[in-house]
């Protein structure tokens, strides 16, 4: 099987075969977001949803894959989202250490896809988090492909 764009593991074409018993629902979930924008290049880093927050930093491709990502991940935080891969993210880490240097932030969890290009947002909120001077408790979740959480 060929690899579509530039032979990364992670843009292998693959077909996710689901039990339709599994995915059967009458109850339409409310949204958990909270505010507006929501992507990176977007959001100030001043705006007062990050001050005394939660604050979920997503790869794009997370909300999609994790099915129960409002309420697992999303609920209570203030939201910003990023492809380290397609994004020009140069100014990713300089934006982020000012969003946590100036706002009083409680945790920050960052939400990345298992596919290795996704690793490259993780290590940019940790050099941004370096280079804020603060110390603020971290988490990292993994989410596959399939839709599951890794961790």
């Amino acid at each position: 099987m060929a690899h579509a764009g530039c032979g990364c593991p992670g843009s292998m074409a693959r077909v996710i075969e689901r039990n339709e018993n599994e995915q059967a629902t009458t109850v339409k979930q409310a949204s958990e977001l909270r505010q507006w924008p929501v992507q990176l290049h977007l959001v100030p880093p001043t705006a007062p949803w990050f001050q005394d927050s939660d604050i979920l930093i997503a790869a794009d491709c997370v909300a999609f894959a994790l099915g129960s990502f409002h309420s697992d991940l999303l609920k209570g935080k203030a939201l910003a989202i990023a492809c380290p891969k397609l994004d020009d993210s140069t100014p990713y880490v300089e934006k982020l250490a000012r969003i946590f240097a100036e706002n009083d932030v409680k945790s920050i969890t960052v939400a990345i896809m298992e596919v290795p290009c996704c690793r490259g947002l993780d290590m940019m909120v940790r050099q941004a988090l370096a280079k804020s001077g603060k110390e603020i408790p971290l988490e990292t979740a993994v989410i596959g492909i399939n839709g599951e959480r890794r961790n």
